[in-house]
């Protein structure tokens, strides 16, 4: 087995971004957590306050060799509104603002080269914070994989769904099951 690199991005609810990461090749795992706050171990509830200072992110486990972070990032900024300052759609607070939080020296170059590129994809103005990545706590089980588990509910059929179809779109060579 090859080496592995962990990738820490916040694009909103962390539905929708664990959902498109989990169809990338070269993803090994996706979990859904809290980053960049200050209380340890944040509930959901806490978060949703908008009083622990963390964000709605996800870590990716990706093999480098088969997809790379820079990759990851341009899937990062097509998939999520990277202009709209703490906030996505409906989903408004400090919870849900954008933010790439970087490993290593490398990551933080690559994330501000893909912040250049993203602001040619939308015309400017992304707002997308980039620092080190500090204590990432897992979110609670019910919320891993909840495309997944639960396609249906109302949110992930209006919000999550078309971010998933974007991707597909956009990205059709990198999907897991592409021939």
């Amino acid at each position: 087995m090859s080496e592995t690199e962990i990738a820490t991005v916040a694009g909103g609810c962390f539905w929708c971004t664990e959902a498109v990461f989990v169809r990338v090749k070269g993803v090994r795992r996706v979990v859904s957590g809290y980053i960049d706050g200050q209380v340890p171990n944040p509930t959901y509830e806490q978060v949703c306050s908008g009083r622990t200072g963390h964000t709605e992110a996800v870590e990716i486990e990706f093999d480098p060799a088969v997809v790379s972070y820079d990759t990851l990032l341009d899937i990062f900024f097509a998939t999520h509104d990277p202009t709209q300052l703490n906030r996505q759609g409906n989903d408004i607070g400090t919870q849900y603002r954008s933010g790439v939080y970087f490993h290593s020296d490398a990551q933080k170059e690559a994330a501000e080269a893909a912040i250049g590129r993203a602001n040619e994809l939308w015309g400017g103005g992304v707002v997308t914070e980039v620092k080190p990545a500090t204590t990432f706590y897992e979110a609670e089980g019910y919320h891993q994989d909840f495309y997944e588990n639960n396609p249906n509910q109302g949110y992930c059929m209006a919000i999550v769904a078309p971010k998933v179809a974007k991707f597909r779109q956009q990205f059709a060579s990198l999907l897991i099951d592409a021939a």
